[in-house]
């Protein structure tokens, strides 16, 4: 009988310990990391946009209070975007060019599907034109298409949870966009986008006028651009308007004084009367009117305004602002 109440007592003792183990471990299990960065490196699609956050030193980022979202790119998209780009892995990736891209792909904020909005956002990268106004991302909500960014990202599955924002699963990755890929994404933008990428072989009547493209795609120096709608090219194309028989040289003329070489112009930076002079042969000016400061204006060299109803459309090379007018030089 005692050798049985010293065993329950052995016994009892020792599960006191187990207990108290058991406890002990319970208490240093680390809490599951569910921001973005922690969700991210669960999923075993984005592989490669983990070790990329990793290369870059970004993953510390994501992991902050944010809120952010963010447009991740699947391993698949990865691999194309290598592809494309002549790397044959992530390594060869340049890390300052790799973190550009990446910060390109996200937003301050938290917008589910249900909160985005045909438009542009402002990403966190900085782009080469501009230190100081962030690249931007034109979100058009098509019908057909789902959600598309810039015009190539197609997103595929929407509003992943995270304590810091939210992620949306995104089939391309998401380049520095050139103002002619800008213009591209933008489908207000098509016809602009079809006069500045014509070649005599289109037919079309335009001409040549690659010079010009390859000046919005490549150019080095920043450029700033008015961009006229559709709406003001069937204005100045049809009926009485100005370019009606325009002769490819006097189309090159045209586009040509949509363009200032005058480096990055931001909206905040115009000033009521200022000059610019933009790049045609010889240089035409056009001048600011920001009398009315809810309603900027241009004038061209025929005394016509322009409206400018979209500003500071940030891209890599430069900016663009829309106008709903094509501007008239002296042709």
């Amino acid at each position: 009988m005692k050798n049985f109440a010293k065993l329950i007592k052995l016994t009892l003792i020792a599960t006191t310990f187990v207990t108290m183990f058991s406890c002990s471990d319970d208490d240093n299990v680390e809490p599951i990391n569910n921001s973005i960065a922690g969700v991210a490196s669960r999923a075993p699609q984005f592989t490669t946009l983990v070790a990329a956050l990793d290369k870059t030193g970004l993953v510390q980022t994501l992991d902050q209070n944010g809120p952010f979202t963010v447009f991740a790119p699947t391993n698949d998209a990865f691999d194309t975007f290598l592809t494309d780009n002549g790397f044959a892995s992530l390594d060869d990736v340049p890390v300052p060019t790799l973190e550009k891209i990446l910060l390109n792909h996200v937003v301050n904020g938290k917008f589910a599907s249900t909160d985005l909005a045909t438009g542009y956002v402002s990403s966190l990268a900085k782009g080469s034109a501009s230190s100081t106004n962030n690249l931007s991302l034109y979100i058009d909500l098509d019908v057909t298409t789902g959600v598309q960014i810039n015009g190539i990202a197609t997103v595929t599955a929407a509003n992943i949870a995270a304590t810091n924002g939210i992620i949306h699963q995104v089939d391309r990755v998401i380049g520095l966009a050139t103002i002619i890929d800008h213009a591209k994404a933008n489908p207000n933008f098509s016809t602009l986008v079809t006069v500045v990428t014509s070649t005599d072989s289109n037919g079309n009547g335009f001409g040549d006028q690659s010079a010009v493209a390859t000046a919005l795609t490549t150019n080095t120096a920043p450029l700033t651009v008015f961009a006229p709608t559709n709406d003001a090219f069937t204005t100045a194309t049809t009926g009485s308007g100005f370019a009606v028989g325009a002769t490819p040289a006097q189309v090159s003329k045209v586009l040509q004084y949509h363009v200032t070489a005058a480096g990055n112009v931001l909206s905040s930076t115009l000033t009521n009367g200022q000059v610019v002079s933009m790049i045609t042969d010889p240089a035409q000016d056009i001048t600011i009117d920001l009398s009315a400061p809810t309603s900027p204006k241009i004038t061209d060299t025929s005394s016509s305004q322009a409206g400018i109803i979209t500003v500071d459309v940030q891209c890599e090379n430069g900016v663009i602002h829309a106008v709903d007018k094509v501007l008239q030089p002296v042709l």
